[in-house]
């Protein structure tokens, strides 16, 4: 019995790192599974920021892979400051007050000359090519995801000249996302970007989104199908690493300006000063991209000493430094714009059997997911005693080793689960 067919178009793919390319590979890792047969469309040569050559050996020989030359401006932006053009592509971007004039320039150019985004450029001739490629190869569904943005008009064209199914995956919110709102936009830009979203969103056959927040607000902008998928985790074969000897509390993945908890900092800088055990036992280590906001901000605090900035690391070594901490950090911006995002590293934190410990604004999907599951504790930027007299049990429960989670109902969030719920809808 041959397989449904789907065509599933995006930007990132290996060997691009970081969370963007996760999504996407693990659903078409387990596709096939379920009776369809994806055939993935990617840029030939894509300016990823960051890249993670181990997980091409995650993507099966069996797949179809189609590539076509990308034009990004990126490439030019980088002959004028490679580091600036860097950081604003990936999402660093430094407070307001702080930027210089090259930023700045580089964020009103990007917010207002390229929308919705750097990789519009791609659309046209992605229709093109991918025109003639369905009607030859007889695809009846197409999947868009996002960010970047400017795929969902690949598909938004395609859905009008063809009459193909379409599903577009939005991973991040459109025009309310707090990147977005840095760009620097003219009234007339923002009313753009908002007029594109709105057709996509009343155009698609089929809505999927990660999280119930982002679900209402599509609600009010459209009455097409929305579905809720998740990001989730996936099985692997990594052996459990030995425990971090200290009582190390680690942030793994991007640490933006913006997501700067001073409370929390302020509680670990009480517990160094008066617990003398506290004081020789504890390290914060740092995974990933920090911004020089957040690093400053560290050293106003004193906690130099303490701190373990590693960088970035391959995928199969963060799930290691995940299962070897004692407890892992997540930190969201504190917005109600964010309260919708539920970053994909959190499926694996929970995965990892470490316990977490949270801290971003009130109604968060994160804070539902952590309850629910029983894998960590939730905290409001200005809840320092709470959560200094968290750290402190968790720190308790280190030195009797009784610093353990006992999870309930993680399956529903495996990548092979969350792929079945897919398989429905296409």
């Amino acid at each position: 019995m041959s397989k449904t067919k789907v065509l599933i178009i995006t930007y990132y793919w290996p060997p691009a790192g970081g969370p963007g390319v996760q999504r996407w590979l693990k659903f078409v890792k387990y596709l096939p599974e379920y009776g369809i047969e994806p055939i993935v469309y990617c840029p030939e040569n894509p300016s990823y920021p960051i890249e993670d050559d181990s997980l091409l050996s995650e993507v099966s020989k069996d797949i179809k892979i189609l590539k076509q030359a990308i034009s990004e401006p990126y490439r030019f932006a980088n002959l004028l400051s490679k580091k600036d053009s860097k950081q604003i592509s990936s999402g660093v971007i430094p407070k307001k007050k702080k930027q210089s004039i090259m930023q700045r320039l580089m964020l009103y150019v990007r917010g207002n000359f390229f929308i919705p985004d750097a990789r519009k450029n791609w659309v046209k001739p992605s229709v093109e090519f991918l025109s003639d490629y369905i009607k030859e190869h007889n695809i009846k569904t197409i999947i868009t995801t996002g960010p970047p943005h400017s795929l969902h008009l690949i598909g938004l064209q395609l859905k009008a000249q063809l009459g193909v199914k379409w599903l577009a995956d939005f991973r991040d919110p459109w025009t309310t996302i707090g990147y977005h709102k840095q760009l620097k936009l003219s009234k007339s830009s923002a009313e753009k970007h908002r007029a594109l979203e709105s057709q996509v969103l009343q155009s698609a056959d089929e809505i999927i989104v990660t999280s119930e927040n982002t679900k209402k607000e599509f609600l009010s902008k459209t009455n097409h199908p929305i579905t809720v998928i998740t990001n989730g985790y996936d099985a692997h074969k990594i052996e459990r690493p030995k425990k971090d000897e200290k009582f190390t509390l680690a942030h793994i993945g991007s640490l933006l300006s913006e997501r700067n908890p001073k409370q929390l900092w302020t509680a670990v800088k009480e517990l160094i000063d008066e617990n003398e055990n506290f004081r020789s036992e504890f390290q914060l280590k740092l995974i990933g991209v920090v911004s020089e906001d957040v690093l400053q901000t560290l050293k106003e605090f004193q906690l130099e000493a303490y701190i373990n900035t590693v960088g970035y690391v391959t995928h199969e070594d963060a799930i290691k430094a995940q299962m070897a901490s004692r407890v892992l950090l997540m930190v969201e911006i504190d917005s109600i714009d964010t309260k919708v995002i539920i970053p994909g590293k959190l499926f694996e934190y929970m995965a990892s059997g470490t316990p977490i410990m949270a801290v971003g604004p009130k109604e968060s999907d994160v804070e539902t997911i952590l309850k629910s599951t029983n894998t960590g504790r939730y905290f409001y930027y200005d809840d320092k005693e709470k959560i200094k007299s968290q750290i402190l049990s968790y720190f308790e429960a280190f030195k009797s080793n009784t610093l353990i989670v006992n999870a309930i109902g993680l399956e529903q969030y495996s990548r092979k689960s969350l792929t079945k719920v897919l398989s429905r809808i296409i």
